[in-house]
């Protein structure tokens, strides 16, 4: 059995299913041991609506990690999505104490940047350097022995609600795990699909999830701007029930044996099998039919991230492109759509520096809990996970606020 200290393991709770990836730490990188999912039934659109099924599911796909690793796994790195997920850039100064930037001074500097008021309800997930600025000298990656009286910090900060992220954090803990930290899916895809280049160039990574679409602004190498758009996989099986007149576990099987994002690579005179509810026998369909509502859904909500980007700034600096992951991006044609809406290159991204059974996560789906391998390898370090001190703040206010009128 493998010391416990040498594993990683990520922990992806999706709308659709969730993923346990194991990963072993080499000096070369990491080595893929172990993989488990399991259906997902208590969370929707990355927020936890009922805990035990959660719980039940967590375990489910935890215990076929442990089984193919062949290890107990204890601790995990989370990942966190949902539309509550916001974000905005911050700018933090302090003046340098020993005229020589130190490690202590880039703690200093960071911790005036993430002084911002923040609703009660919300907590600080991560606070990501863009660049630093000793004495006016710009685009500085790390500037720790550098020379100066003046150091500035440009950050990216994601924030989420309180009770959302507690209660991915309980069901954790109720399924036996302890939480390394919760990590933004769409910052931990982007450690397993991106490359240096395209974080350089300028990229938008779209993580196209059963619930939610997440996407990531990379520029300079530096994260811009994030956001999650509420609309996935699952509203394109809700208008294939609906258009097609079936249940939702039909509908989903059908888009995924003949769905298609464009019209034009369906044979007009294909047909399809659709099975009826309320035991009526199975209907023939032309699957054009069905390839017309799956590409009205997709173009929308390309159409909305394309809106997301514009918004965001970065939309002409975004050089390498688009880079498309998660279930919903297997889907055939999906590629050539966004090309077409976006006007941009477009490529489908999956996990690819990975040894030992690396072949097995190399699909869109493992994007994210792969990408929390490499996000828990940086961080691996990291105590559990305790509950925020704002949080304690926040009853601690009430408290007093029920003494004073009560």
């Amino acid at each position: 059995m493998r010391k416990r200290e040498e594993l990683v393991v990520g922990l992806d709770l999706g709308t659709t299913k969730i993923c346990a990836v194991v990963g072993e730490v080499t000096p070369e990188g990491i080595d893929i041991v172990g993989v488990g999912t399991y259906p997902s039934i208590g969370l929707r659109g990355g927020v936890v609506v009922n805990i035990d099924q959660t719980v039940h599911s967590i375990r489910k796909a935890v215990e076929e990690a442990e089984l193919m690793a062949g290890c107990e796994i204890s601790s995990v790195f989370a990942g966190v999505a949902g539309t509550h997920v916001q974000s905005l850039n911050s700018h933090g100064v302090i003046a340098v104490k020993s005229r020589e930037v130190t490690q202590a001074d880039i703690d200093r500097v960071l911790d005036a940047a993430k002084t911002i008021a923040l609703p009660f309800e919300r907590q600080i997930l991560h606070v990501l350097p863009q660049q630093y600025i000793v004495d006016d000298q710009e685009g500085i990656q790390n500037p720790v022995g550098m020379a100066g009286v003046r150091l500035e910090a440009k950050v990216h900060i994601i924030t989420g609600v309180i009770s959302a992220v507690q209660n991915i954090i309980r069901c954790c803990e109720r399924a036996g795990l302890q939480v390394q930290d919760v990590v933004l899916e769409s910052l931990a895809s982007s450690e397993s699909v991106l490359d240096a280049d395209e974080k350089h160039l300028g990229v938008a990574l779209v993580d196209l999830g059963g619930g939610t679409s997440d996407v990531a602004i990379f520029l300079d190498h530096a994260i811009r701007h994030s956001c999650v758009v509420g609309l996935g996989g699952n509203h394109i099986t809700s208008d294939i029930s609906v258009g097609l007149r079936t249940s939702m576990d039909e509908a989903e099987k059908i888009k995924k044996k003949y769905g298609c994002a464009l019209v034009e690579w369906v044979n007009q005179n294909d047909v399809i099998e659709v099975g009826s509810v309320g035991g009526q026998k199975p209907r023939q369909l032309a699957q054009s039919i069905l390839t017309q509502i799956i590409e009205a859904r997709v173009e929308e909500i390309i159409k909305i991230i394309e809106w997301e980007l514009v918004r965001s700034g970065y939309a002409e600096s975004l050089h390498a492109g688009v880079v498309l992951t998660g279930g919903v991006s297997l889907l055939p044609g999906i590629r050539e759509l966004a090309e077409r809406v976006l006007d941009l290159p477009v490529r489908v991204g999956a996990p690819y520096s990975f040894g030992g059974l690396g072949d097995v996560v190399k699909n869109p789906i493992y994007a994210t809990a792969a990408g929390l391998l490499m996000y828990g390898r940086k961080h691996v370090n990291r105590g559990p996970l305790e509950e925020p001190s704002l949080f304690r703040k926040v009853l601690a206010s009430m408290k007093r606020w029920f003494k004073e009128f009560w």
